[in-house]
């Protein structure tokens, strides 16, 4: 029995969860810091309950990812915050996280993504699109990209008549493309669901997430927009997914709770990003000029992205 005990026992046990004694964490925030920074951290109180979510959230957030996970962001009504969702999940986490993130614009119709991120599009798809046989690394790639804090953007054609053109077979062209150098792609989905590019999105997506409001029109669209993939042979998809409830307009004649339940009885999570002034200036987005409801808010969809890494 000894023997069967000793070939059963190998190094890979001694991790350093097992070794390690359990440690409080650090408090960064609150009375709780000033305790641990007065005393030079012989004091330690631990983190507030809130702080402790706030880690756990991260936590999640970093998961491994063993290859690239690509995230389509989509809705069936314009005006909603899908731009903003996108654009704010990137940056979140690209500043979270070690790897590479890009937010890709696929909006058929001028899109505003680059706007909102870096302000730069005066590179977009198109040029890539025609050069993407000379894109042999990372510092080819940049050539076509702007860069947000740590995130990169890939702008969207701003000509209406050329953008009308990208369609299935070049966005996953793109895709193919920025999978080899990026381990995390966003794409901000235009709101025409019958667009050649959004069959590629919806294809390749490992992680969805549909926009929708807190109002008749925005939760009526939203709900439709699930009516509408799980119709076409999307329904995997959307009980996996992730509605988000963009909550920039608000009326007491509205059941919130009862919107979220709907989503909830649908969908995997629902995630309510609350009301924040800086989002609703629709200019450049900066998450250090954000509500820090905002950003958890947006870390909470980052940690649901992230449990989809393994699967």
């Amino acid at each position: 029995m000894t023997m069967d005990r000793e070939r059963s026992v190998s190094a890979a046990d001694l991790t350093d969860d097992v070794i390690l004694r359990p440690r409080a964490e650090r408090p960064t925030t609150g009375w709780r810091q000033a305790v641990y920074t007065a005393s030079g951290g012989k004091i330690n109180p631990g983190v507030s309950e809130e702080e402790a979510a706030r880690n756990a959230l991260l936590r999640r957030v970093r998961r491994h990812l063993p290859g690239a996970h690509q995230v389509a962001i989509s809705s069936l009504k314009g005006g909603v915050g899908k731009t903003t969702v996108s654009a704010v999940l990137g940056l979140t986490l690209a500043e979270h996280r070690g790897d590479r993130v890009v937010a890709v614009d696929a909006n058929p119709d001028a899109g505003t993504l680059a706007d909102r991120l870096s302000g730069e599009t005066g590179v977009t798809v198109r040029q890539m699109l025609d050069n993407l046989g000379t894109i042999d690394s990372m510092t080819a790639v940049s050539h076509y990209t702007s860069l947000a804090g740590r995130l990169q953007v890939l702008a969207s054609e701003q000509d209406p008549a050329m953008s009308e053109a990208f369609n299935r077979a070049e966005y996953e062209a793109i895709c193919a493309v920025l999978a080899r150098f990026y381990n995390i792609i966003i794409t901000d989905s235009g709101t025409g669901l019958v667009h050649s590019a959004m069959e590629g999105t919806l294809a390749l997506a490992d992680s969805l997430v549909v926009v929708g409001s807190p109002t008749v029109d925005g939760a009526s669209r939203a709900s439709k927009t699930l009516d509408w993939l799980v119709a076409h042979e999307y329904a995997e998809q959307v009980a996996d997914a992730i509605v988000v409830l963009c909550c920039d307009r608000v009326s007491p004649e509205i059941d919130q709770d009862r919107v979220k339940a709907h989503f909830e009885s649908r969908c995997r999570a629902v995630v309510e990003v609350p009301y924040d002034a800086h989002l609703a200036t629709g200019g450049r987005l900066d998450l250090g000029a954000m509500r820090e409801p905002t950003k958890l808010a947006f870390l909470e969809l980052a940690a649901l992205i992230a449990d989809r890494f393994n699967a």
